[in-house]
């Protein structure tokens, strides 16, 4: 059932996994875990000034290629918000050379066009917020050099995530100038975090793409706040983060399925491509098996299909408009010959 508020539909937690499990292959918990706390951001929302609802902000965990960011992005698709994806690394505390944490709101409100209402109702994802860890021992005392990409990000961010209001540049290239800022209400921006967090726990994870359990879903014990401390995330950061999603590695069945089934999947991207020389492609199931295993060699996730397809098919690319009109077979042969 869909409750109505007066000006926007809010989606129930089963609607909202529904949507994402048309895109999203695999990472069930995660899923059910993310639509749970979209659903108690839009009743936050829906609920107006002076609820006692707060920010459902998260922090996505996964390996390389596990799909946080896509998972970010078709939720943003789902709640019909804008979106937009920055770098933590990208960042430094204010005062230094490198972009203010205020830019990202900066580049939200570049995405929507400078519609003011759109920015305060969007999705901000923050990639890499593993990479701005403290550097250092000294720098949880204080002592010492200052962090100024590692712990003053992190101090950055959080002002953020508890300021009501900020004043935004908006020209995102040239935020320095220090001129030209609109005043933005940040209460009811969504914040996505994420990481691969490698060497989580010292030994508790394999240390080769990044963050990757040693069991999988339900039977993994889950990531403390006390190991996410220790690896260099500040406690009043996490404090801010109160739903931590652990994606699982994809299994050789799942990349498959990301190869061909989803509406926007890779193979139904090749399969347009071609149209124009009226080139048909026909995947074989020991094709798509090649395609996974070169995946898994090269422990790139799901990220990873995109270089194998394009690879695959760079010769026939280069070659198709003297190969209009052919019907062509990518069995596992295909694959491995056209592979570097």
């Amino acid at each position: 059932m869909v409750e109505r508020s007066d000006e926007f539909t809010i989606q129930t937690p089963r609607e909202i996994y529904a949507e994402l499990d048309h895109y999203v292959i695999g990472q069930e918990a995660a899923k059910r875990a993310v639509a749970v706390a979209a659903y108690n951001h839009l009743k936050r929302v829906a609920a107006g000034p002076g609820t006692l609802l707060r920010k459902s902000n998260m922090l996505l965990i996964g390996p390389t290629g596990s799909g946080k960011t896509h998972l970010a992005r078709q939720l943003a698709r789902v709640l019909q918000v804008p979106m937009t994806v920055v770098n933590a690394t990208e960042y430094t505390e204010a005062g230094y050379y490198g972009k203010d944490a205020e830019v990202m709101i900066a580049e939200l409100l570049f995405q929507t066009e400078g519609d003011l209402e759109a920015t305060q109702r969007g999705i901000v994802f923050v990639d890499e917020i593993d990479k701005i860890a403290r550097r250092a021992q000294w720098a949880r005392t204080g002592a010492g050099a200052r962090d100024i990409g590692g712990e003053g990000v992190q101090q950055a961010i959080l002002k953020l995530l508890e300021a009501n209001e900020i004043f935004v540049p908006l020209n995102v290239t040239q935020h320095w100038a220090k001129h030209d800022f609109v005043l933005v209400d940040v209460t009811n921006i969504l914040f996505i975090c994420a990481g691969t967090f490698s060497d989580l726990g010292k030994g508790r994870y394999k240390n080769d793409i990044g963050y990757l359990g040693r069991k999988s879903g339900a039977g993994r014990e889950k990531v403390t706040t006390q190991e996410l401390e220790e690896y260099g995330l500040i406690a009043e950061l996490l404090g801010r983060l109160p739903v931590v999603v652990e994606l699982d590695e994809l299994s050789d069945e799942e990349l498959g399925r990301i190869l061909t089934d989803p509406p926007d999947a890779i193979w139904r991207e090749m399969l347009e491509l071609f149209t124009p020389e009226r080139i048909t492609l026909e995947l074989t199931e020991d094709g798509r098996r090649a395609v996974v295993a070169e995946t898994r060699r090269r422990k790139l996730g799901a990220r990873g299909l995109r270089a194998i397809m394009e690879e695959t098919f760079a010769d026939l690319s280069f070659h198709a408009p003297e190969r209009a009109g052919q019907h062509m077979v990518i069995d596992a042969q295909y694959v491995r010959n056209h592979l570097r």
